[in-house]
């Protein structure tokens, strides 16, 4: 997949996009330029900010500018707005990637490094929100964009747990926002070997006294290239109305664009347009709770399979008119289902205090798993 097939796919549209001086963030602009968008560059590098602006400008009919900020120091988001606001007007997209690390053990990091974690990897995103909401509002669209980060991990506490909870702030805006024409989801790059994640990795395998050839080894199936992560970023917001108050990853994106593998295999039509339909049920069950119920659930969904409920809908809707025919790259996704409903099997046992309502709504989530497991053999 070539950024070049996207090509004009943004024209017009204004992103502003932090922490874009270099790494993914600037081969994420370097992208959106390509796209056709004018892209405002925000980062605390004055050296490497206007090398990323020599870099865009290079493209072939590019429009792009870098502007200075600390998103650390609140004081200065006002003068940033309003070189965006006058130069450019609201932007379309904010893409919220820059980040800082303070690495250590919880009892370890400083209360001046948690603060600096807390306003760069949280605050600012808040203040960048704050900043052009009200303008979009007004016009009825945009998207907000959050790069989120897996949750606990050890040593790392000052950076992943201010960058979670931009997850929990796309969710709320999702929420908030819900019936306009405003987007909010977060995005995760996988394991990039950038030069910062390499440094960070450097200390967390020290301290869990691993090598980092053997920390490497061990999530080796996670890593992903700069230019692969910086891909799926950009081409997210071409899906923002299908990832809104979602949290996705980069690889997810960019599988959901890949060609699909022409291979098929036949299986019982009935039994998979019984899992089709079992899904659509539950599906249409999640649509009509309330908003907070909702959210919560099809958030969970998505951590537990892996893809958006929105987006499994859509592929069993096309597999209940198959025929019977499921493609090889389907099979992931069952087996991701079959994982889910265990997992509501067990929440069950520990939440449904009738044991007659117990054993018959496990009963049912067994005959769904069976069939799941009919159809992969």
């Amino acid at each position: 997949m070539d950024i070049q097939d996207f090509k004009g796919t943004l024209a017009g549209q204004v992103v502003l996009i932090t922490g874009a001086g270099g790494g993914i963030g600037l081969e994420t602009a370097r992208c959106f330029v390509t796209m056709g968008a004018k892209v405002v560059v925000l980062d605390n590098d004055r050296e490497k900010g206007e090398r990323a602006e020599a870099t865009l400008r290079a493209i072939p009919g590019a429009v792009a500018d870098y502007y200075y900020i600390d998103l650390a120091d609140e004081g200065s988001f006002a003068a940033m707005k309003a070189f965006v606001l006058g130069k450019y007007g609201c932007p379309d997209i904010v893409f919220n990637n820059a980040a800082v690390l303070h690495l250590g053990a919880v009892g370890a990091i400083g209360s001046q490094d948690w603060d600096h974690g807390y306003r760069v990897n949280f605050k600012a995103p808040v203040l960048l929100v704050n900043c052009f909401l009200e303008e979009m509002k007004r016009r009825d669209s945009g998207t907000f964009v959050f790069v989120s980060s897996s949750g606990a991990a050890a040593y790392m506490g000052a950076y992943e747990i201010f960058k979670t909870a931009q997850g929990e702030l796309a969710g709320t805006l999702a929420q908030e926002l819900e019936g306009t024409g405003i987007r909010s989801y977060t995005i995760s790059p996988g394991l990039v070997k950038t030069e910062t994640a390499q440094k960070s990795i450097a200390v967390v395998a020290a301290k869990m006294n691993l090598s980092e050839e053997a920390f490497y080894e061990m999530n080796k199936d996670h890593i992903i290239s700069v230019e692969d992560a910086a891909l799926g970023f950009a081409l997210s917001v071409l899906h923002a109305d299908e990832y809104n108050g979602q949290e996705i990853g980069s690889l997810q994106v960019l599988n959901g664009l890949a060609p699909k593998d022409g291979a098929v295999v036949r299986v019982d039509a009935e039994v998979l347009g019984r899992v089709a339909r079992t899904f659509s049920e539950q599906y249409k069950g999640w649509k009509e709770r309330n908003v907070f119920e909702r959210q919560w659930v099809l958030r969970d969904f998505r951590k537990c399979v892996g893809r958006p409920a929105d987006e499994v809908q859509a592929r069993m809707q096309e597999l209940a008119q198959s025929g019977g025919l499921l493609a090889a790259d389907d099979r992931p996704l069952l087996e991701a289902l079959v994982r889910y409903w265990q997992r509501q099997d067990r929440l069950l046992q520990s939440f449904e205090k009738d044991p007659q309502k117990r054993q018959e709504h496990s009963r049912i989530i067994h005959g769904w798993i069976a069939d799941l497991q009919s159809l992969l053999g």
